[in-house]
């Protein structure tokens, strides 16, 4: 029987993660639930905002680091015993989101058309769809940033119930507004785009009031502060950037191959992303826990903390594969009634199984060295494993003729790649730099 002291990290694990997995699955389900109601309204709103969403997706992507990058710094000082520090992160990436946001916003503005364009191809209708969703749902990115931000340092000092109650209570009432704007008001397509922005608005507001309550070392933009966290948010974008080369490599590629091929891709790909949100919570609990442990310069809770969490990274991995594999012909099934579709997911379906476990246990150690603030090993790690083994595996597979079970093997490479080197790193020590910042 284990002892007190050992069941608490493991309390403290389950309750971030738990928190982490309702916030982090909130916003699909909206997305979801926002889909359904789009989709009544034809395939070109339907494609419009498929379309407008992605490119939403990409320019937010520059701001994400104000949710990461401040887990760890906020976890440092709160594991230190200075919790008005760990806040006052929260106000430095809150100031830092909300003026990259109206940046964001401004430059997305003005790029509207040719960004829509470029995803539409020569079907003009369906980008004038997209484009007027995306001028109007850009509008909400500030609110994005600062909801990621709000999160990033609630997480920090384990605060568990207030992210939760916000997101859920500001995705509920998009929800509700989506139906009577898209159809009652008569705003069709544009109707989803105001439900979104209202969500990241109504989010925003709950995040910064609850950031004014906590604050007490005043609320004005500290640069030093600020910069740092630039330093970090640059490594965080790159090591998106490295994700971006290899996903969409392996779309190009796989569109290239066929109809079949790229729908199959499709359907996993929509599943792996689904199985990421879930592995995702528990790298959230570990970015906190272990931020905290450091901070205390607290080692041995630090590397204990960090192998616990690989451990049931590798666990929930194991029973998400054995969902998937279980799944065989009933998931595509799902999906699609084309049998070539089918069997092209067949294709596929064993490299996807076989990389779950790994990817349970990369996913944790992501969590980890984001907590310890190790962001340039995990920005070398990761764009050599797109740049080094995914993209020329899919450029392979492409060349010379693997099919679909090529792009899944070079996504599988990415995989384990990432998990050797995560592994060596975390078993030395240079990445348990103790103190309060990093």
């Amino acid at each position: 029987m284990s002892s007190r002291a050992e069941d608490a990290p493991r309390q403290r694990v389950l309750a971030l993660a738990a928190s982490a997995l309702v916030v982090v699955a909130a916003e699909p389900l909206y997305v979801l639930v926002d889909t359904a109601v789009v989709g009544h309204l034809g395939p070109v709103a339907l494609a419009g905002l498929g379309i407008g969403s992605a490119v939403l997706t990409l320019v937010v992507i520059a701001g994400t680091f104000v949710e990461w990058g401040t887990t760890g710094r906020a976890a440092r000082w709160y594991g230190a015993g200075d919790r008005a520090a760990a806040v006052n992160e929260g106000v430095q990436a809150s100031w830092l989101a909300a003026m990259l946001g109206i940046a964001i916003v401004l430059v997305s503005e003005i790029l509207a058309h040719p960004l829509t364009a470029a995803l539409a191809g020569a079907n003009p209708i369906t980008q004038r769809a997209a484009e007027s969703w995306f001028r109007i749902a850009v509008l909400g990115v500030p609110g994005i940033l600062l909801v990621l931000a709000g999160n990033g340092w609630m997480r920090g000092v384990q605060e568990t119930r207030t992210p939760v109650r916000i997101v859920l209570t500001a995705n509920g009432l998009s929800a509700i507004a989506s139906p009577l704007l898209v159809y009652t008001a008569g705003l069709g397509l544009n109707g989803s785009a105001v439900a979104n922005v209202g969500a990241q608005l109504v989010g925003s507001v709950l995040f910064v009031r609850a950031l004014h309550r906590n604050a007490t070392r005043g609320r004005r933009p500290q640069r030093a502060v600020m910069r740092q966290q630039l330093v970090v948010g640059r490594d965080l974008i790159l090591r998106q950037v490295g994700f971006q080369v290899a996903f969409l490599t392996a779309a190009g590629v796989a569109s290239r191959m066929g109809t079949a091929q790229i729908a199959a891709h499709q359907i996993g790909l929509q599943l792996w992303a689904f199985v990421a949100l879930l592995l995702d919570s528990i790298a959230i609990a570990a970015q906190s826990l272990v931020g905290a442990a450091l901070g205390s310069a607290n080692i041995d809770t630090a590397r204990a903390t960090a192998w616990r969490v690989a451990f049931y990274g590798l666990w929930a991995g194991l029973a998400c594969a054995a969902v998937i594999a279980a799944g065989w012909s009933v998931i595509p099934a799902a999906f699609t009634s084309s049998e070539a579709v089918r069997h092209q997911a067949h294709l596929l379906w064993p490299w996807f199984v076989g990389m779950l476990p790994l990817a349970g246990v990369v996913f944790a150690l992501d969590g980890v060295l984001v907590g310890a603030g190790d962001v340039a090993f995990m920005r070398t790690i990761t764009l050599v494993a797109a740049i080094g083994a995914f993209a020329p595996i899919n450029l392979a597979a492409l060349s010379f003729g693997w099919g679909i079970s090529g792009v899944w093997a070079g996504l599988a490479a990415f995989v384990g790649v990432r998990f050797v080197g995560m592994m060596l790193r975390t078993r030395g020590s240079r990445w348990m730099v103790v103190g309060p910042v990093f």
